[in-house]
């Protein structure tokens, strides 16, 4: 087909000179805008606080290490989030992937604008994608004296429309493709959540269609002043753009906002009528500093900088890099949970090292009935023979029983937590995947804890995932096919062919047409 681009008048001639115009254009743009650098709460400062108070009693019998506590039932990993907001007295800082305007969502916001009335400095640093169509409610709370709201890496030009913004995307892709994954909550710089959790409901298990299995450890102790270092290095980056650059709202919005979220909370859509939200609201001392584990524990994450080189990073940058020791002392067995899993052949030359050594990989992930993502499942499939062949154990959740139309709102539907244990008494949890993203064009964050106990919690939570009523065990058949091994009515079930519906296998086949791997 010819395109005569040289006919007089040419409406086709008009759109694509204006498409090229605007591909060169915010090919050529970046954000530069006056910031005002901020930092944590001075440790000084925070032990007066209440929170601060409560963790200095806390950890007065522990010097040097830090107290934290697993949260892998969602309801309560949002009523610890709401509570610590309503009982924040000078800061709250805020890092998330995804912020959603949904229940759990705008009931968070409620706590934060709340927060600020009452005096507390609000920071709120948001990945990009996830703010550009809830622009007009980040701005009310933004247009709050005491808040605001950062974007890290935006797209400056052409988000008024997904067409604009995306084409906008694509032309800066080299830079813009790299993504803040990291998710934090401190308050007052004396408690902290780190973890796997965005900020919607499907996280904390009250979605009607689809929730996840996730995993975040609360931290008081020592290990707060560094995860509130990484937040800072991120707030204060010249990635993070100030919301305002592209949004911004009358000064007195916020109390529009505010009273629509009363109305939320008045209709019950606030969930803070939960038992998790009432018990901890109220005693929030006691009951967030009661059942810790007390153990040496460090604060890892890619630096910003990742994000800003071109190209391949620097492993030095990576989160990964950071990881090495722990890889290195190992002696027995390794787990990972990982809702995405794309080991590469550089992954698949690691393991054989590791078997070499004698080292037994065990992984959980999401079978492709159970991922939300089934493109990305495509990308993992072919790598399984070579992994089994290696000696890996690989578990895969089921997700049929979640797709019964009788299924329970708030029932499990897909795995979304990523942990690591190195033996039994090293585990690291946080935000980072398994996949080529999250080591090279993710940013990431999570702690590393050397906890006999804390290791044994997460195995335990490794095996009821693993359970053969709940996943797939993948196995290899004698002529090298491989097979789904699960229990179903108390009776065990073989299947040669792998679970899932017709357009699941279209979506995880038409991935590996593509040579981005690499990406993925």
């Amino acid at each position: 087909m010819t395109l005569h681009l040289s006919k007089p008048g040419s409406c086709g001639r008009r759109w694509l000179w204006a498409l090229a115009s605007l591909l060169w254009l915010v090919g050529c743009t970046s954000v530069d805008v006056a910031r005002v650098p901020s930092q944590a709460l001075s440790l000084d400062t925070a032990r007066d606080t209440y929170l601060g108070a409560w963790a200095r009693q806390a950890d007065g019998a522990h010097d040097g290490v830090s107290g934290m506590r697993l949260l892998s039932d969602g309801p309560t990993a949002f009523a610890l989030r709401a509570s610590l907001a309503a009982h924040a007295q000078k800061t709250l800082d805020v890092q998330t992937y995804i912020f959603e305007d949904d229940r759990t969502g705008r009931a968070l916001l409620r706590q934060m604008l709340h927060a600020a009335q009452r005096g507390v400095r609000v920071r709120l640093l948001l990945e990009d994608p996830t703010s550009r169509n809830k622009q007009a409610i980040l701005a009310a709370f933004d247009s709050h004296p005491n808040a605001e709201v950062r974007v890290f890496n935006p797209v400056a030009t052409g988000r008024g429309t997904r067409l604009t913004y995306y084409l906008t995307l694509l032309a800066q892709f080299d830079r813009k493709h790299r993504r803040m994954h990291n998710k934090l909550w401190v308050t007052d710089n004396a408690v902290a959540i780190t973890g796997g959790r965005n900020l919607g409901d499907e996280y904390f298990e009250v979605d009607a269609e689809l929730n996840f299995n996730d995993l975040d450890v609360m931290a008081v102790g020592p290990v707060v002043a560094t995860l509130s270092g990484s937040f800072d290095s991120f707030w204060n980056h010249p990635l993070a753009v100030p919301l305002r650059q592209f949004e911004s709202a009358q000064d007195d919005a916020w109390h529009d906002l505010l009273f629509e979220l009363a109305e939320d909370a008045a209709q019950g859509n606030a969930l803070s009528t939960q038992p998790a939200f009432r018990r901890l609201a109220g005693e929030p001392g006691r009951s967030l500093f009661d059942s810790l584990v007390w153990a040496p524990a460090i604060a890892l994450w890619d630096s910003p900088e990742k994000l800003a080189v071109t190209g391949y990073p620097p492993f030095e940058l990576t989160l990964m890099n950071q990881l090495e020791g722990a890889f290195g002392r190992l002696e027995d067995e390794m787990l990972i949970i990982s809702p995405y899993v794309i080991p590469t052949r550089a992954g698949v030359d690691i393991l054989k090292g590791l078997a070499q050594r004698g080292i037994t990989l065990s992984v959980l992930t999401n079978s492709l009935e159970a991922t939300d993502v089934p493109s990305l499942h495509g990308a993992y499939a072919p790598w399984r023979p070579a992994m089994l062949k290696q000696g890996a154990r690989l578990y895969e959740l089921r997700g049929d029983l979640s797709r019964q139309p009788t299924r329970a709102v708030g029932e499990i539907s897909s795995l979304h937590t990523k942990a690591m244990a190195f033996d039994r008494d090293r585990v690291f949890i946080g935000s980072l995947n398994a996949d080529p993203r999250s080591l090279w064009w993710n940013s990431e964050l999570g702690l590393l804890i050397d906890s006999r106990e804390l290791g044994q919690q997460l195995w335990d939570l490794a095996r009821q995932g693993m359970h053969p009523s709940r996943s797939y065990q993948v196995t290899l058949a004698e002529n090298g096919s491989l097979r789904w091994e699960t229990r179903r009515d108390g009776r065990k079930v073989v299947l040669d062919e792998e679970p899932g519906g017709f357009w699941r296998h279209v979506k995880a086949a038409a991935l590996r047409l593509l040579p981005i791997e690499h990406l993925l």
